[in-house]
């Protein structure tokens, strides 16, 4: 909460770490206990990436639609992926006086450290992430585990993510 708070107003907070690392509930409890009267935004990441091959799409569309635009003082906004459908669904626009939260693989890309102001990185052993995440997301999940493993496994070589956190966690069993 420190670093929320020595960070201005109306800071972007960027969680990543590898999936069932815990981004989401750390997340949703720093939106919970925002300081302040002003609570931020929250996207999820799980609800950009287009499949379970889209991690490297999800981060450039960070990128292009939700960090560069906000950050130049432009309208930001992030389209939803129906993962029932297979499809690009409905935009969610997002408000520039609101502090921002971003949770997911993917958000601590080399690209996204210019426009943002608290980088988390979360770790967690990896039978823990295993079990978490197929606890969360089920059978669906598990067929796709490996596939997703290689994606994680190829972003982190590509943009050594954790070198960019400003606060650095481990998650507990």
């Amino acid at each position: 909460m420190q670093a929320v708070a020595a960070a201005g107003p109306n800071p972007v907070v960027l969680i990543d770490g590898p999936s069932g690392a815990g981004k989401s509930t750390l997340a949703d409890a720093l939106r919970q206990h925002w300081p302040g009267t002003v609570h931020p935004q929250l996207v999820r990441m799980d609800d950009i990436y287009p499949g379970w091959d889209g991690l490297d799409a999800a981060v450039r569309h960070l990128h292009r639609y939700v960090l560069q635009p906000r950050h130049e003082g432009l309208p930001a906004a992030w389209q939803r992926y129906d993962w029932s459908e297979n499809e690009a669904a409905e935009w969610h626009p997002l408000n520039a006086a609101r502090p921002l939260i971003v949770e997911g693989c993917g958000t601590l890309a080399a690209e996204h450290e210019p426009l943002s102001h608290v980088r988390v990185w979360l770790a967690a052993d990896d039978a823990l992430r295993k079990r978490r995440a197929l606890e969360r997301d089920g059978e669906a999940f598990r067929a796709h585990w490996d596939q997703w493993q290689q994606e994680w496994a190829s972003y982190l070589e590509q943009e050594t993510p954790e070198g960019r956190a400003t606060v650095r966690l481990r998650a507990g069993a």
